[in-house]
């Protein structure tokens, strides 16, 4: 019986592809359904063989291991070389969509809070 490695929610490209390269690489049996028309599903990459899936899923913790220390370090170098992105540099380089959609949060803040107040009067 199939057993899901990894949902596809979520899940950026370049991720996707080096699952299924090491998956291939590895010899084991897989296949990937779609997401559907509609985003009720999401998809995912599935193991054809129970026995497999041990291996895949030991496989799959190794390689997220590796893919946070390699996001930690591009976040620390980007910190330290300025190019990271800070609220500030945001506001800076796009001041009318940060102030929109501050007021947005504080208009959704505010109709959740006092709604229910106006019709309890």
């Amino acid at each position: 019986m199939a057993k899901l490695l990894l949902n596809l929610r979520n899940v950026p490209d370049d991720e996707a592809d080096e699952v299924r390269a090491w998956l291939i690489e590895s010899g084991m049996d897989f296949y990937e359904t779609q997401p559907s028309p509609w985003g009720i599903s999401s998809g995912g990459i599935w193991m054809r063989e129970d026995a497999d899936i041990v291996r895949a899923k030991a496989l799959m913790a190794d390689y997220q291991a590796k893919r946070l220390q390699r996001a930690r370090a591009a976040q620390y170098a980007a910190r330290e070389q300025g190019s990271e992105e800070t609220f500030g540099k945001l506001f800076s380089r796009r001041p009318w969509y940060v102030l929109g959609v501050l007021a947005a949060i504080i208009g959704i803040v505010a109709l959740t809070l006092g709604l229910p107040y106006l019709f309890l009067r």
